[in-house]
């Protein structure tokens, strides 16, 4: 059996990632060039094989961009000539399944970083929605005693605003002499 070394070397920082991916229809998505500058390959290649196995990608993991969304999400000037046709955007399962349709191992080994990136990416939002959810038990909670909420706060905001009355001295004096 062949002994496989997993790679910690990014080839593509997160960041990157995370800046590709657009929200379209109310859903996550990367756009095909993108997508194709990532895994190193021309966007004509990238589509010309999606479109070979066309079946392995349904509506709901990709799409093509009308002429609206597509000039709503373009960023900075296109490059000489355009674009012939309108892109492709894919959800996280088309991406996914991009990794079966390009076999070169950048695109296999950029395709799990971006299938991490859209993880972390779910963590994050179940975390806050954890997070707005204990938030509004808490307030729930707290509205039947709010008057003891209320003078909480008051003494709070006395510690934070301190009277005027209260003078304090920084520094030192030297005595005068006469």
């Amino acid at each position: 059996m062949k002994n496989k070394k997993s790679s910690n070397i990014a080839l593509v920082p997160q960041e990157i990632i995370e800046s590709k991916i657009l929200l379209i229809r109310g859903k996550k998505v990367m756009l095909d060039s993108e997508l194709a500058v990532l895994y190193g390959v021309e966007t004509k290649q990238l589509t010309r094989q999606v479109r070979r196995n066309i079946d392995r990608f349904p509506d709901d993991f990709m799409f093509q961009l009308t002429k609206e969304e597509f000039l709503r999400c373009q960023i900075g000037t296109s490059k000489s000539g355009g674009r012939r046709y309108l892109p492709y955007a894919f959800t996280e399962h088309g991406i996914l399944m991009l990794s079966s349709v390009l076999n070169s191992k950048k695109a296999i080994q950029v395709n799990v970083q971006i299938m991490r990136t859209f993880t972390k990416l779910r963590e994050m939002v179940f975390s806050y929605k954890e997070l707005q959810k204990k938030i509004e038990a808490m307030e729930r909670r707290h509205t039947r005693h709010d008057e003891h909420f209320q003078i909480i706060f008051k003494a709070i905001k006395e510690m934070l605003n301190p009277s005027v009355d209260i003078k304090t001295k920084i520094g030192f004096r030297a005595n005068k002499e006469k």
